[in-house]
């Protein structure tokens, strides 16, 4: 029995009036719930779980308050009921086991990666016989191998779109049909009781070239094509929702910049649109649709409702069928029939034909399938129909596999919750041969066809330069709107990407500048690791391959590799051993010297104390720590990017770029930190503590005379911060990088490198001299510049977005009219970043 969003396939109908009335006792909020009236069953276990249960009443309500938040897409309040679930303390079992699949479904969709991975992994403990969860935990460890792609796809918001639910495009003769809740022109229409939303009917756009993009979209469009608007939305103002996280100012982890609350795009369709058929629509749900090539029969989705007869099934759940009509001429369509595989007790629905009409690709929730709905193809000739056969566990999994689309030149297309993707339903791609052979991988498309949300109604041309699809990322829940999407650069080769990691082997810390030879077939390719001790490399699909790392000052190490067996893997560790030596005895400051190189810590500095058994301060040194002929002292404080208040509890490292040796300091109340170092040697310091970032800093050499005293203080940002780029100057009135902002630039790169779930919004201003507009429009031009620059070193567009503020934002008195200095007016001429998400 299927069990989806009302999107297409919400295959479970309970067609009954809502009373307008919440009780709250627990017994009404289940019969809410028992009827699929989810949004009501929401709001009243709410209130019932304010009052006085037991705890297995507490457990079920929770458990069916969550699942209720799931079947509506509220995926904040999901995530927060399973969190509260699963923190219980007590082992969920039996049906109830599922909660640890809905709770790292939910962390996806909602972009939190790791922590979806942790819950998968839970997941696969107490469901060892459902597979899918090691899949996403591999992806999740390297989720940017989906972003491989993204330069070269612009996805615009189109101003097609209403404020109800649009979605499933399909082309027919010069314009597209979709589906639609809207109510142009159709009457009195049915309120459904899964969610309070209407129902849905088929839509007809006769002209595509009448398409606009209404806002700034995904991967480039122009935003200054945006309008301002006259009002602002507020919270909770959609009608599909209550008011949560969803109805904030986020498109979504992998959304673009403006298309979103506030930023101009329109609730109002600009383009025209006309009810496709008053002989297909009825009071009930209608679509998705597919057309034969001579635009002559249409096959479309329909509720079990046909000439006047609306029938349920068995457990009185009235399900979808798939249903043919032909064309009678100026716009009207007759001698509706139902296939031949349709059923009372399962759904049928999402048609889509080849171009030759001889198959047609549907999904089901039949019996003998592999999950919740599984995709079939069945032979068509000329209005009649084969047996159908199920594309098989490649394609269809113990998730749910949707609104198949095959293109020109065979190629499918469907949507997925079962096969590793980025939350939700992901975009997938399938090669076939003999129309049900899988040849080669399934593929996901990738960001930004893919969100972390809900994406949906894939339709492209044979090459996939061009096409359209829905997704529910502009504000989540069932807000499904279509968008065109454009491929503007060849995309990579089909290969399995991976992740190298090159590190000492002792102190576990990256190493950079190691030299990594990759051997294949006899040929060689020599790599280098960046800052991190990383770098990526896209391996052919069968072979057998050779990693052999190298550095000065460790033993080299070869690590095999295979894309012939290790088809998931993500990341190849390489550690390295020090080559040893033996060392004259003398002594270190602060400690010895053991005939290893290694030092061992005699004393703390100032400032630390010792906390349940731990030394908190100086806690000592890693690595082959060579002996310094004369030392300096380097002391600094932690403080709060914010308000800056010292930190206590930050673990601050230094690292000795001379010998890899690593100290290390975790700071007291008052933030401070202290080391000794070397002359001669350059230092990097770091600073970690839970829920903060750190930019570190660096110390060049130091020679000697001079201050035996250094301070460098450093400062900890978090999520909400603003943190301003030092040094980001531009020239009056242009948007290029200047060569002395391209090495702020590359130190904010490495940040985003270190801090991998890191998203940033980049803020560029302007000085107040010309118009208004005009430096809006520079603002706007110079944080794309900034945005351009990061992608080409390796960040990935979907972490960066890119807004710009005029001079609506200046730093001192300079506004218009008033007399300043240049040196004044270029200190409005800046760019900072916000910290929108830190893991």
């Amino acid at each position: 029995m299927i069990n989806l969003k009302k999107t297409g396939l919400m295959l479970m109908l309970a067609l009954l009036v809502v009373a307008q009335t919440f009780a709250q006792s627990l017994k009404d909020a289940e019969y809410e719930f028992s009827k699929m009236s989810y949004l009501n069953a929401a709001e009243m276990f709410e209130q019932v779980l304010k009052g006085k249960l037991s705890d297995s009443e507490k457990q079920s309500a929770r458990l069916k308050l969550a699942y209720a938040y799931r079947q509506i897409r509220d995926t904040q309040n999901a995530e927060r009921v399973y969190r509260e679930l699963i923190s219980g303390g007590s082992e969920l079992s039996g049906d109830a086991s599922k909660a640890y699949l809905y709770y790292a479904q939910a962390l996806a969709s909602n972009g939190k990666y790791k922590d979806a991975q942790d819950a998968y992994e839970k997941y696969s403990k107490v469901e060892a016989a459902d597979k899918r969860s090691g899949g996403f935990q591999k992806l999740y460890k390297n989720v940017e191998s989906l972003n491989k792609n993204a330069t070269c796809y612009k996805v615009d918001y189109l101003s097609i779109n209403s404020d109800k639910a649009d979605f499933s495009p399909m082309y027919y003769k010069n314009g597209l049909v979709f589906n639609s809740g809207r109510t142009e022109g159709t009457g009195l229409k049915r309120v459904f009781c899964w969610d309070n939303s209407r129902f849905l009917d088929m839509y007809y756009l006769s002209d595509i070239s009448q398409l606009t993009s209404s806002a700034a979209g995904l991967g480039g469009a122009d935003a200054n094509k945006i309008k301002s608007r006259s009002t602002e939305r507020t919270v909770g103002s959609d009608e599909y929702t209550a008011p949560t996280a969803n109805d904030t100012r986020t498109v979504g982890t992998f959304g673009g910049t403006n298309i979103y609350q506030g930023y101009g795009y329109s609730e109002t369709p600009a383009t025209k649109t006309s009810v496709f058929s008053k002989s297909l629509n009825t009071k009930y749900h209608e679509g998705p649709m597919t057309f034969t090539s001579d635009g002559k029969k249409v096959i479309f989705t329909r509720n079990n409702f046909n000439n006047g007869k609306f029938k349920t099934s068995s457990d009185k759940i009235n399900k979808l069928k798939i249903y043919t009509g032909d064309d009678k001429g100026v716009g009207q369509w007759g001698n509706i029939k139902e296939v031949p595989f349709n059923s009372d007790e399962y759904s049928t629905g999402h048609p889509s034909l080849t171009k030759d009409d001889k198959l047609m690709y549907f999904v089901s929730d039949m019996p003998g399938g592999f999950g919740g709905t599984d995709v079939y193809v069945v032979q068509y000739n000329g209005g009649s129909f084969g047996t159908p056969v199920n594309l098989g566990p490649e394609i269809n999994t113990a998730g749910n596999e949707m609104f198949p689309y095959v293109d020109e030149r065979g190629n499918l297309y469907f949507s997925s919750d079962g096969h590793p993707g980025l939350g939700d339903l992901d975009i997938f791609y399938a090669q076939l041969t003999d129309g049900s052979k899988l040849k080669g991988k399934i593929k996901n498309l990738g960001t930004p066809v893919n969100s972390s949300k809900d994406d949906f109604g894939f339709i492209a041309d044979g090459e996939r330069k061009a096409g359209y699809l829905s997704s529910n990322r502009k504000r989540g829940g069932t807000d499904d709107d279509i968008y065109r999407f454009t491929r503007e650069c060849d995309e990579k080769p089909d290969c399995q990407e991976i992740q190298v990691i090159v590190y000492d082997v002792e102190s576990k810390m990256p190493l950079d500048n190691a030299d990594v030879a990759i051997i294949v077939d006899g040929n060689t390719e020599m790599k280098k690791t960046d800052s991190n001790g990383t770098f990526k490399v896209c391996l052919e699909e069968g072979k057998d391959y050779e990693f052999k790392a190298s550095r000065e000052g460790y033993v080299s190490n070869t690590v095999n590799f295979s894309t012939k067996t290790e088809t998931d893997q993500t990341t190849l560790d390489i550690p390295l051993s020090r080559v040893k030596e033996v060392v004259a005895d003398s002594t270190a400051n602060a400690g010895t010297t053991t005939t290893d190189g290694s030092s061992t810590v005699a004393t703390t500095t100032d400032g630390g104390t010792v906390v349940d058994g731990a030394t908190q301060g100086y806690q000592g040194t890693t690595g082959n720590a060579i002996p310094c002929p004369a030392t300096k002292t380097i002391r600094g404080r932690v403080t709060a990017n914010k308000d800056k208040r010292p930190l206590s509890g930050v673990n601050v490292t230094l690292k000795n770029e001379c010998d890899g040796s690593v100290q290390s300091f975790v700071t007291g109340e008052d933030g401070r930190y202290q080391f000794d170092i070397c002359e001669g040697c350059d230092y990097s310091i770091e600073a970690a503590k839970e829920n903060f970032g750190s930019r570190g800093n660096k110390i060049k050499k130091l020679g000697k005379g001079g201050p035996k005293n250094i301070n460098a203080n450093l400062s900890m940002f978090e999520e909400g911060d603003v943190v301003t780029i030092e040094n980001i100057y531009y020239d009056y009135g242009k948007c290029n990088i200047r060569p002395d902002a391209s090495r702020e630039l590359d130190k904010l790169a490495i940040m985003l490198k270190r801090y991998k779930g890191m998203r940033v919004e980049i803020r560029s201003h302007t000085d107040s001299r010309a118009t208004t507009e005009f430096n809006q429009k520079v603002s706007e031009g110079r944080s794309q510049a900034v945005k351009k620059y990061l992608v080409k070193r390796g960040i990935s567009a979907s972490r960066l977005e890119a807004s710009g503020y005029g001079e609506s934002q200046l730093l001192n008195e300079c506004a218009d009219g008033v007399e300043c200095t240049e040196e004044q007016h270029s200190a409005n001429r800046r760019t900072e970043f916000k910290v929108i998400q830190l893991k």
